[in-house]
């Protein structure tokens, strides 16, 4: 009985031998300096996610209409009540130029047209003396008095003195009316003179009160105040002096619609349409998108660096008043847009001599602890690539 139970035991120890062996086998395998456990920050996971893929135009926000004020007089600013970030109305006073020298040359040129008013009205009344006179009313009626005064002279019934009173006073009455018919050109002349003069000075003073309504500066449009280029006290020179080299004294820009002016490669610019959509981030809201089109597309592009870039536009409405003049933006075009997509990261892909695609995923059950297999992957969108074929949701894949 004790020998059976002594077979028995060691049959027992022969069994577990083996077992103990695996054990320590595996054990010292997992401790060795080659293990083939695969570090958390190397794996990923398949998710299902909204995918595009797109081109990215970087730009800067840009107001689609912007005003450089400029004064059209000449002056000294005498006040700035707008500043920086202000918003503005159309037609509200936005800047103000010392009216001093303005006033008193307004009133002067009045003055001269008030002169020149008063001289037109004397030489039309000279004009309509003369032309009474070079009429000659009473000169018929003389001819006839002398005719009957010599008349009568001849019968004897009046005495020689009134005879040549009737004829004096004819002669005289022809002399005036020849002498009117002669200023009544000099008349004419002098009305066309006053009336050049009164037009020149109606014009001086036309121009001064454009001045002093210059002086007042208005804003041309609803808008945001970009930048003040001057403060008061500071000279400024009119535009209609100095042309484009005037002084700057704001900017304004209307931001209820706004553009990235952004370079797309030459390579990416004949898959891009006007009208196509467009997704827009800026650096302070980096978790925010706004969306756009694309309105315009330069017809000719810009070689630098043996890079030929071509001039892209996307409008965005900018209703919340979020976006700023200038601030960095992403303009990402969409191209393509799949939604509720498996994808994995770009990095997970490994491309095969064939152009074929596969991945590798964890399996404990191989000696290298990973097993490739293979995929059909769709669209990218550079960082993420699409998987149509081949790996489940949230199945774990390794990065290269």
């Amino acid at each position: 009985m004790a020998n059976h139970k002594r077979k028995r035991r060691l049959f027992w120890v022969l069994c577990s031998l083996p077992l103990l062996g695996g054990l320590v086998f595996f054990s010292l395998k997992a401790l060795s300096p080659n293990s083939t456990k695969i570090e958390p920050e190397k794996l990923a996971r398949a998710e299902r996610m909204d995918l595009a893929r797109s081109v990215v135009a970087t730009g800067k926000i840009e107001p689609v209409t912007k005003v450089e004020i400029k004064s059209k007089a000449s002056g000294i600013i005498q006040s700035l009540p707008v500043n920086v970030g202000d918003v503005v109305r159309k037609g509200q006073v936005i800047c103000e130029l010392d009216k001093n020298d303005l006033l008193p040359r307004l009133r002067e040129a009045q003055a001269a047209l008030a002169v020149g008013e008063a001289a037109l009205k004397s030489a039309k009344a000279d004009y309509e003396r003369y032309q009474v006179e070079a009429n000659g009313p009473d000169v018929p009626f003389l001819k006839r008095d002398m005719e009957r005064a010599r008349q009568m002279f001849r019968d004897g019934l009046i005495a020689q003195n009134a005879r040549d009173d009737a004829e004096k006073n004819y002669e005289l009455a022809v002399n005036r009316q020849q002498s009117a018919t002669v200023n009544l050109g000099v008349a004419r002349a002098a009305i066309a003179k006053s009336e050049a003069q009164l037009e020149q000075a109606k014009a001086v003073v036309a121009r001064a009160e454009e001045d002093l309504r210059n002086a007042t500066i208005t804003s041309p449009i609803d808008g945001v105040v970009l930048s003040r280029d001057r403060e008061v006290g500071d000279a400024v020179s009119s535009i209609l002096t100095m042309g484009s080299g005037a002084t700057l004294i704001m900017t304004l820009g209307d931001l209820s619609e706004v553009y990235v002016k952004g370079k797309v490669d030459e390579a990416d610019i004949g898959r891009i349409w006007t009208g196509q959509p467009a997704r827009i981030t800026v650096e302070p809201f980096k978790d925010e998108k706004f969306w756009g089109k694309v309105t315009k597309i330069s017809p000719m592009g810009v070689e630098k660096d043996n890079v030929t870039t071509f001039e892209v536009r996307v409008s965005i409405s900018n209703e919340s008043g979020k976006l700023r003049a200038l601030m960095t933006a992403n303009a990402e075009i969409i191209l393509e847009e799949r939604k509720g997509v498996i994808a994995i990261p770009e990095g997970a892909i490994v491309y095969n001599k064939d152009r074929s695609t596969a991945v590798d995923i964890p399996d404990a059950t191989q000696e290298s602890g990973k097993r490739r297999v293979a995929v059909t992957a769709g669209i990218s969108n550079g960082s993420r690539t699409q998987i149509v074929k081949g790996l489940a949701e949230g199945q774990q894949v390794i990065l290269q």
